[in-house]
């Protein structure tokens, strides 16, 4: 299983793929064209949404050069089919969006079982890269979350990788969620004893044959204090 997992992939002003820190050139060494296509979605009781998604993420690789074969939507309305869609796409674009929310809609099709035997490329945007990790830090990010005794912030994952990232980083640095700031307060403390990957739209975690390497700009958390590691362009190995 080959893996892009991004915190964004898109042009900041464009639904464009960024060919920022060489993500375009790396995804076409690894992703056939054409290929079959499957959008897996975040919040499973959206299907027109999720359809209009999908057909911008793939508009965007088109426009890229990439072409497909099939396109397929995987939601609510076709649960019941996870399995034999999985095993028919050569890619997989896990969408962006609620962690908690898309993590149940993968939990209930059984997506980390029908990945065992998945042997395409995954590509991971914002949630649906957080999702791939196991387990799961579940940032949070909706009012009531941060302050919620029952908010769950470690939930099992799909188990592609033990990397825990966090996206949007540029976006997200000085936010406050119930009056808490995101970082100092609430991620550095749930820090203790882990490590997380904070990455601004643009950089991407590359998993190859088990070998993992973040592209692009990259700070790490880990017991509390926080630093940066990498710049645009570095390779940093994991």
């Amino acid at each position: 299983m080959i893996y892009f997992l991004t915190s964004g992939p898109f042009l900041p002003d464009a639904c464009l793929l960024n060919p920022a820190n060489g993500q375009i050139d790396r995804m076409r060494q690894y992703i056939p064209s054409p290929c079959r296509g499957l959008f897996v979605c975040s919040s499973p009781d959206l299907h027109d949404f999720t359809v209009e998604i999908g057909l911008d993420m793939r508009r965007a690789f088109e426009a890229a050069g990439f072409a497909f074969s099939d396109w397929q939507v995987l939601d609510g309305i076709n649960a019941r089919e996870a399995g034999r869609l999985v095993k028919n796409a050569d890619l997989l674009v896990f969408a962006g969006g609620h962690v908690p929310t898309q993590n149940a809609f993968f939990q209930r099709i059984g997506l980390r079982e029908i990945l065992r035997d998945y042997h395409g490329v995954i590509v991971g945007i914002s949630a649906g890269t957080m999702n791939c990790c196991d387990p799961v830090y579940a940032q949070p990010e909706e009012p009531g979350e941060a302050v919620d005794p029952a908010y769950r912030r470690f939930i099992p994952g799909m188990g592609v990788t033990h990397t825990m990232i966090l996206p949007h980083y540029q976006k997200v640095r000085d936010s406050f969620v119930d009056g808490l700031h995101l970082f100092r307060k609430i991620t550095c403390p749930d820090s203790a004893g882990r490590t997380f990957y904070a990455l601004p739209d643009g950089s991407y975690l590359l998993g190859v044959d088990g070998r993992e390497t973040i592209y692009g700009e990259a700070w790490r958390i880990r017991d509390g204090a926080m630093r940066k590691i990498a710049g645009p362009g570095d390779c940093t190995a994991l």
